[in-house]
């Protein structure tokens, strides 16, 4: 770093007037050498930020009424999980917002972003420090100079006091202070994105376990309650067979098929504890301290509107963070253009200086210096150069991850859409086949018995019964999953 100095500094210890005359000559030459800096300084070093070009739908494919987007994550998203109607779920996403642990980490990055500006916002204006000291040191007789002799005693020792005032401030000529704040500011709004997001996928994350669960409670339900019926069908069968009615095959198979329903209803235990398990530790408490209770009723499940209006999609948090990191990329090129210029620097430095303790402060011993300086790296082996390279390259990189988030995120609401509707189109057949499924178990249970038909038949028929009535619940968790998972897509849910 070769240092190119204006020769302006001075010590003196005259008179008030003598000595203010001079500094108010110079005072005068620095004003305006200032607003001939701030003049060169409209225009920052650098390119201006551009949103990258994208190639986007001008419609989804599997809904109407979808225009392209704009970002605006901005926009309210609202308490989105109510539309399940589920008051229990309501106080537990609540409970996620105050104290899971993955949003305080996350909140207090945020919070380091926005300190960041402020230091950035800081380098606008001048530095201001003051120090104070004394010393004493000595050298042989024989080695003083006249001037240091006649202030030092007969050993040959000095004493020294320094009390001073120094400022200093980088004028912003070239820009790169102005790109430093662009960039810590889009980095700033960057980390409120990034919080937004987490935000939305732990209430999403949340919200979806929370349904398993209730999901897991309706099966609990459907295999007790089958359990029960078993039971009864393995005492008929008993006693049809201490009557001669039935072979002792018939008792086995109804055996059989309790215990094995027995089994399956034991199997939903550990199911449903992990997802508690999973839901404490969302919340931000151990596991052992809650305890979600049973219930019959299921949340309601969600109607889609059949359009669904555009601004819903500009609301997602992740795409609005990838495109904020563009900013500060593209800031970040400016920066390091800005290192193949001159920084100019106003710096002042007044106090007093003696040998005295006790005249110390005193109008002799009073000094002064003030003076701009530039500085300029003449030669640094390439540094300059590689690190523009690299701002260029990472801006790159943030483009094309931005075009991808936003890629990434039509892909996810058209794949929910989908989803979600042929789910609804599978559920009106399930529906019909469970219905099917009943009537022929109540058919073949009357049948047999009138002993018309084998306990065999009665089996085979019960297990269809059984399993329709699993898959229609496992369906209806299904369409509970993908309807939050749409809501996530959606940044937060299609109410405007």
């Amino acid at each position: 770093m070769t240092l190119l100095p204006l020769p302006v500094g001075a010590s003196h210890a005259r008179e008030t007037f003598a000595v203010m005359k001079p500094f108010a000559g110079m005072a005068r030459s620095y004003i305006g050498l200032v607003t001939l800096s701030l003049l060169l300084g409209g225009c920052a070093i650098g390119p201006d930020y551009q949103r990258p070009q994208l190639q986007t739908p001008a419609q989804f494919k599997q809904i109407e009424g979808w225009t392209q987007a704009k970002p605006g994550d901005v926009l309210a998203r609202g308490s989105w999980w109510q539309v399940y109607e589920d008051a229990e779920l309501n106080a537990l996403v609540e409970r996620l917002n105050l104290s899971n642990q993955n949003l305080a980490a996350s909140e207090a990055q945020y919070r380091q972003a926005r300190a960041l500006v402020r230091g950035a916002r800081a380098a606008f204006y001048p530095s201001v420090s003051s120090s104070a000291g004394g010393s004493r040191g000595g050298q042989g007789a024989g080695s003083q100079s006249a001037s240091s002799a006649a202030s030092s005693n007969s050993s040959g020792v000095s004493s020294s006091y320094d009390l001073s005032l120094n400022a200093a401030w980088e004028l912003d000529v070239w820009g790169k202070l102005r790109r430093s704040l662009e960039s810590s500011r889009a980095g700033y709004a960057a980390s409120a994105a990034d919080l937004a997001a987490l935000t939305l996928s732990l209430q999403a994350e949340l919200v979806q376990t929370y349904l398993q669960l209730r999901v897991l409670d309706d099966q609990q339900r459907l295999l007790d309650a089958t359990v029960a019926a078993y039971a009864r069908s393995l005492t008929l069968t008993q006693n049809q067979y201490n009557a001669g009615i039935v072979p002792r095959s018939d008792v086995s198979q109804a055996l059989t098929q309790l215990r094995s329903t027995q089994a399956q209803a034991i199997d939903l235990n550990w199911q449903r504890a992990q997802l508690e398990h999973a839901i404490a530790v969302l919340i931000g408490v151990p596991p052992s301290e809650l305890n979600i209770a049973a219930r019959e009723q299921l949340p309601v499940l969600p109607e889609i509107p059949v359009a669904l209006p555009s601004q819903l999609l500009e609301r997602r948090p992740d795409v609005a963070a990838a495109e904020r990191r563009v900013i500060a990329a593209n800031a970040e090129i400016g920066v390091a253009e800005a290192a193949w210029y001159p920084d100019l620097t106003l710096s002042a430095t007044g106090g007093y200086r003696g040998s005295s303790f006790t005249d110390w402060v005193s109008l002799p011993n009073r000094f002064w210096s003030l003076g701009p300086q530039l500085a300029l790296s003449l030669f640094d082996g390439g540094a300059r150069r590689a690190e523009l390279a690299r701002s260029e390259a990472a801006y790159d990189q943030t483009v094309a991850q931005y075009r991808q988030a936003v890629l990434d995120s039509f892909r996810e609401v058209e794949d929910y859409l989908v989803q979600l509707r042929v789910l609804e189109q599978e559920a009106v057949f399930q529906a019909q086949a469970l219905d099917a499924a009943r009537e022929s178990l109540r058919l073949i249970e009357n049948q047999y018995r009138a002993g018309a038909v084998d306990f065999n038949s009665v089996v085979n028929v019960q297990a269809t019964a059984l399993s329709n009535e699993r898959s229609n619940l496992t369906l209806l968790g299904s369409r509970l999953t993908a309807s939050v998972q749409l809501i996530a897509a959606l940044g937060g849910g299609w109410r405007q």
